[in-house]
């Protein structure tokens, strides 16, 4: 089904010799970079202080965070240039919800190749910014995230046998997000925040026709998330399932992220490092919300707790999600330098 024979980029062959030395360090969360920003409306659209959106449309744009690469070009370059200093080796483009069908939340589905190219675009210009001053080797990271709908789930309790989307929609979907976070000059692509892994699946099948399109392989990076205490994300599976579903897909990391805090993550990776025959990856909250939605676990909080998964030989790869920030990666960065990575099962 996938040509595995198609020729690797060369970041994927830097990345993964970097990845067999050390511990590699993933950025932290946007969202919460973002809300300091204190942004209007008008800031949104651009039509306050920044770059007029060159896509209409009539609905409020507030809350739409992937908009503001096209709107707020140099303070999401800034964002991304703070975790490339603080020690991020790779950096997410600032795409979660660059899809279609994402985006047709606020009618601008015709703005989601120019959001895809130009955050991958403005994330390479952060990282030459960071390697021109210290040397290091830093990687863009084309964040693909799940979309608001579920392929395996009807979202209608009447109705058991509904879905608000087919396989192929989301297949069509996320090729036109990854074909623009490939011309941008992505180097891997992250298919996150997994709570379908059929949704999943949709998006590695797209991944694999873009780039049969593109001539060569990116690394795929696969991340999903334990939805609560069961131990299972939204769709039914657990860690081991998760992984068997998309071994085939032969990810340069499969992991786990959001959701939960590093100490109850702990479980679920250690369940994934057991199994998979692949590079591990875990970002995890910074703790649990609390009653105003805000994350109050400090940085050397949440690095202590990471330091003990890679004390444990659980991962290859660490950052943060929900609430962390440049200080969260900083601290984790600091945290795991001492520890070698996971050795990956012959």
């Amino acid at each position: 089904m996938f040509n595995f024979h198609l020729p690797r980029t060369a970041a994927f062959e830097q990345v993964q010799t970097l990845a067999r030395e050390r511990i590699l360090i993933l950025d932290g969360a946007m969202g919460t970079q973002i809300q300091q920003l204190g942004l209007s409306e008008e800031d949104y659209t651009g039509h306050g202080s920044g770059c007029a959106c060159r896509h209409h449309s009539d609905h409020p744009q507030k809350g739409n965070n992937d908009l503001l690469i096209l709107t707020q070009p140099q303070a999401i370059e800034e964002i991304h240039f703070k975790y490339a200093m603080a020690g991020a080796d790779i950096v997410e483009t600032n795409t979660f919800s660059a899809t279609t069908i994402a985006q047709a939340d606020y009618g601008l589905e015709a703005a989601v190749h120019d959001l895809n190219a130009d955050g991958a675009r403005i994330v390479r210009r952060a990282l030459d910014r960071a390697t021109a001053i210290d040397g290091r080797p830093r990687f863009v990271a084309g964040a693909v995230g799940p979309t608001n709908r579920t392929a395996s789930l009807s979202p209608d309790v009447n109705n058991p046998g509904y879905r608000a989307v087919t396989f192929d929609d989301l297949r069509i979907a996320y090729g036109q997000q990854v074909r623009g976070l490939i011309e941008g000059g992505a180097d891997l692509i992250l298919i996150e925040t997994i709570f379908d892994t059929l949704n999943a699946k949709a998006a590695i099948f797209a991944c694999f026709e873009a780039f049969a399109e593109h001539g060569a392989r990116l690394p795929l990076m696969i991340s999903g998330t334990i939805t609560d205490a069961s131990g299972r994300t939204l769709s039914g599976q657990t860690p081991t399932a998760f992984w068997n579903s998309v071994r085939h897909a032969r990810p340069f990391t499969v992991g786990l992220n959001c959701a939960l805090g590093a100490s109850a993550m702990r479980p679920h990776i250690a369940e994934l490092a057991s199994v998979a025959e692949t590079f591990t990856c875990a970002y995890p909250n910074a703790g649990l919300p609390n009653a105003f939605g805000q994350y109050d676990e400090g940085p050397q909080d949440t690095a202590v707790q990471v330091a003990d998964f890679a004390r444990e030989g659980l991962v290859n790869v660490v950052g943060g999600c929900c609430g962390t920030t440049p200080d969260h990666i900083r601290a984790i960065a600091e945290a795991v330098a001492p520890f070698p990575p996971r050795k990956v099962p012959a």
